[in-house]
C-alpha cells in the first residue's frame, strides 16, 4: 500500500500536478513523501521482525502480542499523521492531524523495546 502511494506520488510529480507542486504547498509535498518513507520503512519492520521470530521457537510471554500490536498502531498512525498534515497547509505549515506523528513514535518506540526484549528472551532460551 504504501509502495503504491509512492508510486502515486511520482505520478503527482511527473504530471506536474500544481497541488502537489506549487511552491505554496512545499509543506504538503515533504508531509505526503514523509507518510509514504516511513510507511514503507515500518512495513519493512514488521518483515525483519516476523523473519527474526521465525527463527527460533516463540516463547509467547505477552510482550509478543502487545509489542506487534503497538507496532501495528504505529504504522498506522504514522503515516496518517504525515498525511494528515499535509491534506491542508497553513502558510507552510501542516495541518493539526501532524499531531498524530509524535504519539504513534512513542508507540513505535514502546512496541520495539516490547520486541526486542522478547527477542532477547527467545535468544535466551535457544542458547
Amino acid at each position: 500500500m504504501f509502495a503504491a502511494f509512492g508510486v502515486i506520488l511520482d505520478s503527482l510529480h511527473a504530471f506536474k500536478v500544481g497541488f502537489y507542486l506549487d511552491v505554496d504547498v512545499e509543506a504538503r509535498r515533504l508531509m505526503w513523501t514523509l507518510a509514504h518513507a516511513h510507511g514503507l520503512g515500518l512495513a519493512l519492520l514488521h518483515l525483519g521482525i516476523g523473519a527474526t521470530l521465525k527463527v527460533g521457537p516463540v516463547k509467547g510471554t505477552p510482550r509478543l502480542p502487545v509489542g506487534s500490536a503497538l507496532a501495528t498502531a504505529a504504522t498506522v498512525l504514522l503515516p496518517l499523521g504525515f498525511f494528515l498534515g499535509g491534506i491542508v497547509v497553513h502558510g507552510g505549515d501542516p495541518s493539526v492531524g501532524v499531531l498524530l506523528v509524535p504519539i504513534a513514535g512513542f508507540v513505535l518506540f514502546a512496541g520495539i523495546v516490547l520486541l526486542a526484549l522478547e527477542v532477547l528472551a527467545v535468544g535466551k532460551n535457544a542458547a
